[in-house]
């Protein structure tokens, strides 16, 4: 009687050990997390914003501090400016609301330091990995990105070797088309064409004399956007209008 007893603890002690390895197993084979990533228009902060509550947070214009309706207060992220690679490092100061055809709320020693066109604030964000190692887009880095750098969770700096580009390129003037870059509001990506043009039909009949297309990616993906638009002020009423019938969180890129 006594062995049957013994047998039966340690049939027990076997199922419990192999159902705690189980769930260690699935714990150690979690998915990576997905870093945030977005292109579109900055909002420069001024404090009749917040008086006129277009905002409901404040920032400090003589600081790198930015506001974000999604990241997390102390997310670290990089800003670039695409027409010139400049870029800063620092953290979402705090968790805010805005209107949404911006991306993001930066102060206006961010914009200094980006150099943005005021008029066309594009700009790209990307949510900073832990142990990443960043590759600068040129050796004379403002005073305040090298301050930003040093504090961001990363291991190493590189710079890149311009030198070979730039003397390349030195007597070479941009062409029309990149002095004219065009923005594109980009809807959603389809498996199914049919998908696709069905949705654009509809679009089409809620919002006028607008540009929707469809194109094909690949073999499953077809990409539905809208434009192309010559700069922020031509695309506004789109964007907004996309967002009235619930599009949120729409990328805008330039072609």
């Amino acid at each position: 009687m006594k062995l049957k007893k013994v047998i039966s603890l340690l049939i027990s002690l076997i199922f419990l050990s192999t159902c705690a390895n189980y769930k260690i197993e699935k714990t150690d084979h979690e998915k990576e997390k997905i870093y945030y990533s977005s292109k579109g228009f900055a909002l420069i902060y001024e404090d009749d914003l917040y008086n006129k509550k277009v905002v409901n947070k404040k920032i400090n214009n003589d600081r790198l501090e930015i506001l974000h309706n999604l990241l997390k207060k102390n997310t670290p992220i990089k800003i670039i400016n695409p027409d010139n690679s400049k870029f800063v490092e620092t953290k979402v100061f705090r968790n805010a609301k805005y209107p949404k055809i911006f991306n993001i709320i930066i102060s206006k020693k961010i914009a200094s330091i980006l150099d943005l066109d005021i008029n066309n604030p594009y700009i790209e964000i990307i949510e900073v990995k832990k142990n990443k190692t960043f590759i600068a887009k040129e050796g004379n880095i403002f005073e305040e990105e090298k301050n930003v750098a040093e504090k961001a969770p990363v291991n190493e700096v590189k710079m890149d070797d311009l030198s070979k580009d730039r003397n390349k390129n030195k007597d070479t003037k941009k062409t029309d088309k990149e002095k004219n870059k065009k923005f594109i509001i980009v809807i959603s990506n389809f498996y199914y064409a049919y998908s696709a043009n069905n949705l654009k039909k509809e679009l089409n009949k809620s919002i006028n004399n607008a540009n929707f297309s469809v194109k094909k990616i690949n073999v499953n993906k077809y990409r539905l956007s809208v434009g192309p638009f010559k700069n922020f002020n031509s695309l506004k009423s789109v964007y907004i209008g996309l967002n009235n019938l619930g599009f949120e969180d729409l990328n805008v890129y330039r072609e």
